[in-house]
């Protein structure tokens, strides 16, 4: 569990925009430690990764994250900042999985254009075309020079520095 201050928190103050879902409870946004998308507890200063919502672990410290009326129909129960939809629309992801560098979505929808718009690779990755199922445009760095292809190029055992 994270603790952190909300999406949009000025000076310790919530940011306006909650989402009133059944029963009169709001849902908010929150921001974790790892730069995550989460879901605010109701004590305001714990902050969930979205994944951890009707995951059937009562995380927040009143068990929100668990409410029947927040779980009754995943994903359509879900506040819409809680769900990230892939390039089949009949299929979605938890906000937080979306640009992780793994293909969550089956067809890489969550980590390349025109779907979403993810930042480049990170520092521990290498961007190229992968043949590796798990990974889209990058693989982390520490497949580099394992003597085992990840890239279509081969440019991770030829090219790559290394982790």
């Amino acid at each position: 569990m994270n603790k952190i201050f909300p999406q949009g928190d000025v000076n310790g103050v919530a940011a306006a925009g909650t989402k009133a879902l059944p029963g009169g409870e709001g849902a908010q946004a929150c921001v974790t430690l790892t730069n995550r998308t989460g879901f605010l507890c109701h004590d305001r200063s714990s902050c969930i990764l979205a994944s951890g919502v009707c995951d059937g672990i009562r995380t927040c410290p009143h068990g929100e994250d668990e409410d029947e009326a927040l779980c009754r129909d995943v994903p359509q129960s879900l506040p819409s900042f809680l769900v990230a939809r892939c390039g089949d629309p009949a299929s979605w992801i938890y906000s937080d999985h979306k640009c992780d560098g793994t293909n969550n979505c089956g067809d890489c929808s969550d980590e390349l254009s025109p779907v979403t718009a993810c930042p480049p690779c990170g520092p521990g990755w290498w961007r190229c075309p992968s043949t590796v199922f798990q990974y889209c445009g990058c693989i982390p760095r520490s497949l580099c020079r394992d003597h085992v292809q990840h890239c279509s190029d081969w440019s991770d055992e030829y090219g790559c520095p290394g982790p």
